[in-house]
């Protein structure tokens, strides 16, 4: 498994490029001036994007995503429960937020593929396997690609704004819910292996090992 990652745009929204053993790849949360340093990533590689996954709905992370979506004719990965944000990006962080993007136009991909919890997806010769983890948005979800070394759990979960290296995601705008965030924490992402990498959507990486012994948010 091969990760590139990189922050774009005002809110330094982390970006990925997820790629197995092949040319394919996928790339996660596309978010503001995410589109030029990612064909940067693509081409010195020389990686082939065939998915968009989406950890959840905010603007910070889907504002290139249909500018991606078009350039390499891939569709987009959502849960249903945040798709709505895609073609109205102001229903998810509420008016005065919104005020910021009322000259902006924003529409859906032409193909957008609807998540399900649990579900297992064969992307780029990985499977990426969705964990639903309401609580920052309603359709929020992690990815969590599993590998194992000698009997022992590692891999890497691509945890958007639902765990933070210290600290967790915001519940203050439309649809977030804290105390259901921390459940959701806790019955998806802390069942994990301590030696698990969590990719969060800002800041840097961390271990659901270092966040379960230090993270203020889950004591």
């Amino acid at each position: 498994m091969r990760i590139s990652g990189f922050p774009a745009g005002m809110f330094q929204t982390n970006c990925y490029v997820i790629a197995g053993d092949g040319t394919e790849c996928v790339v996660v949360d596309p978010g503001q001036d995410a589109a030029a340093p990612l064909a940067q990533v693509l081409d010195e590689t020389g990686l082939r994007p065939v998915a968009v996954l989406l950890t959840h709905g905010h603007l910070d992370h889907t504002w290139n995503l249909k500018q991606v979506c078009d350039r390499y004719d891939i569709p987009v990965y959502i849960h249903p429960a945040d798709r709505h944000m895609l073609a109205d990006p102001a229903s998810g962080i509420g008016p005065q937020l919104g005020q910021f993007i009322t000259d902006e136009t924003f529409e859906e991909p032409d193909t957008v593929i609807e998540l399900t919890d649990g579900e297992k997806l064969d992307l780029a010769g990985l499977e990426f396997e969705v964990l639903a983890t309401p609580g920052h948005t309603q359709g929020s979800v992690c990815f969590h690609l599993p590998t194992e070394t000698s009997g022992a759990e590692i891999g890497v979960v691509v945890s958007g704004d639902t765990l933070f290296a210290g600290s967790v995601g915001r519940s203050d705008l439309p649809g977030g819910d804290h105390e259901q965030l921390i459940r959701s924490i806790g019955e998806s992402l802390l069942p994990l292996d301590d030696a698990v990498a969590v990719l969060p959507g800002h800041g840097p990486a961390t271990s659901i090992g270092a966040e379960r012994a230090s993270n203020p948010f889950l004591s």
